[in-house]
Parts: C-alpha cells; structure tokens; sequence
C-alpha cells in the first residue's frame, strides 16, 4: 500500500508498504540540508515504530545526487550562536540514524558529500551505484571533515581515511564500499527494482539488497601502496613531503590538493583523525565535530573558503595562516576544545 506524500521543509514522507519513505526534496540545490529538513529527519526515525512499520529507504529528488551537505551559504549567513544549535541538531541526526533498531537502507545514489555523507552513511544498509561520488570535501571551504566522517575515516583501511580527510577525494561507489562508507554496489538501473522489494516483500532486507549487488574492483584499494606508506607519517609536515617526493603523480597531487586546501583546516583534521581512532565511538567524535566546527566558524578560514568556493566563487581563497607550517599546536589544541 502507498499512502499520499507528505512534504514538509523539503523533505518528503510517505508509507509504501512495509516502510517509511523519505527523500530529500530540495534538488535545485541538490538537496542541501537546513534545519527544517533536519527537524524532519528526525521526526521521520522517531515515527516507525509508532507507525508500525519495518523501516526507512532514504533517497534523493533529481537527478544529480542524494545530497551535497549542509547549506552552507545558509551557515555562512547564521550567527555563531544559530550555526552552532545547526550543527548541534544535524550531529544529533547522524546519531541517532546510527542507533536505529530497525533497517535504514540509503540509496546513495550521485552525488554524496559532506552532510549527505552524514545522513546516509550512518545507516546500516548503504547502497551505491556506478553513478556514486561520495566525499568529505570540508578542508576546501575551511573546515573539518565533520558529520562524523572522522568515524567513518578511522576505520577505513590502512591509512586510506587520512587520505579522504585531507584531500576531500571523492570516492567512486566501488570506491565507498571498500573504504566502508557503503554496504553494497547496485546498478542504478536496478534501483526502482530494489526499492518495491524492500518495501513490499518480507524478506531480509540485505538479502533483498544482495539480491542486485555486484562485485566491483576500488581504485583506491589498488592505490594503498602509496596511501599506507606516505600517510603513515608522523606528522602533516612529514606526509606532505613524502607525498611530494613519491614517484607517483597521484601523490604529488594529493599533496598540492592539501597545500590547496585551508592551512588550518588541514592541520586540525591531522590531529582530530588521530583522535577519532582512539574514540569510543560515533558519539565521541561528533562531541569533537561540534567543539571544531564552531571554534572554526569564529576563525577567518571557514566564512573566507564558503566566500571564495561557493558565493564569489573567485577560487581564490585567502587562508590565515597561508601555509599550514604556520599553524601553531596551541592553536591546533584550542580548535580542538571548541575555543
């Protein structure tokens, strides 16, 4: 059975079968999030039981992508005080789509990045396609990864995270699943398929999802010769010089990539990685996403990467400090207790 849509903040509900519905309808800006649609996230996860149903299939309108992340011309133009209670509530989300006791199946599907990341990729059955891109960019605009990608980074294999987090790679489907941001590859053809499985018949839901999926080779598996042994430096400084030397031009791109990139932003995300694979889990390290985002959101980098990457979009952001180098441990500490 299907029952109508209800649409509220750009998100879309509605009981087909055995599950709830969502999809995030906001696609002239591919999806990106606001606290309206945060709200009914939430609101979403706490009404399966009441409804007795099974579960949530998460999707995308359009078709460009799931979701981009946060609306962050939206953050940009908050105050301290409301851009701190966004992320307060989008992490509370993140945790609570990662303690659900029921299926949460995401069809990742596009483009996946940032806070799309966050709403998808904490669920317990990922789906993504030949059509996939899924990242955490935020070291481009100022900021650190943040949603919990630091979680999901820690535990990727070998030192395949550090790369993710300071380059804003975007991984391929094959790519995701390998690196464990995703569960399965299905042909996006299959889709529509998949979805009237998962909500009209009574099987298990991975079964369900095996069903379609297919086995496809990750690049970045095939990259972790280089990856494991330049990030397993010491230090950012270290990393970035034996990126640069390695006879290999992915290296020495991943290394101008992070020169590139928020001098400040990287350096807190070389410390905040470190600590996120010595976490108890996802909840510590959105504690210390919300401490970091914030404190960042007081600095120069975050307002000056949005106004450079997103509203003037000269593409030429003017970072303070210029190089990461100069990115002092005290202030490394202080980003990192939310000062």
């Amino acid at each position: 059975m299907t029952e109508p849509v209800a649409a509220h903040d750009d998100v879309e509900t509605w009981r087909e079968g055995r599950f709830l519905r969502v999809r995030l309808a906001r696609p002239h800006a591919l999806n990106a999030l606001t606290p309206g649609m945060l709200w009914r996230l939430r609101e979403a996860i706490d009404s399966v039981h009441p409804l007795g149903l099974a579960g949530i299939l998460l999707d995308g309108a359009g078709e460009r992508g799931l979701c981009a992340g946060g609306d962050i011309k939206l953050i940009a133009s908050m105050s301290q005080d409301a851009a701190t209670e966004f992320w307060r509530l989008e992490y509370a989300v993140n945790l609570a789509i990662s303690r659900v006791d029921f299926p949460f199946v995401a069809l990742m599907d596009g483009i996946v990045m940032g806070g799309g990341v966050g709403v998808s990729a904490h669920g317990n059955l990922r789906v993504v396609t030949e059509r996939s891109r899924v990242a955490m960019p935020e070291v481009a605009i100022g900021l650190a990864p943040d949603v919990g990608g630091l979680f999901l980074c820690a535990n990727a294999p070998g030192r395949l995270g550090d790369h993710l987090a300071l380059t804003g790679h975007v991984m391929s489907g094959a790519d995701a699943v390998y690196c464990g941001f995703a569960d399965a590859w299905v042909p996006s053809k299959h889709l529509r398929t998949l979805s009237t499985a998962l909500t009209h018949e009574h099987s298990d839901p991975r079964a369900l999802v095996e069903r379609y999926a297919e086995r496809v080779p990750s690049d970045l598996a095939e990259q972790r010769g280089w990856i494991d042994e330049c990030y397993s430096a010491a230090t950012l400084s270290e990393v970035v010089v034996l990126l640069e030397d390695y006879p290999d031009a992915r290296a020495n791109e991943a290394a101008r990539i992070i020169r590139a990139a928020s001098p400040s932003a990287v350096a807190v995300t070389f410390e905040a990685l470190a600590r996120a694979r010595r976490a108890s889990g996802l909840a510590e390290v959105l504690q210390q996403d919300l401490r970091v985002s914030s404190a960042m959101l007081r600095r120069n980098d975050l307002r000056e990467g949005i106004r450079a990457k997103v509203i003037d979009k000269d593409q030429n952001p003017r970072w303070v400090p210029a190089r990461f180098e100069d990115v002092t441990e005290a202030e490394i500490a202080d980003i990192l207790a939310g000062h």
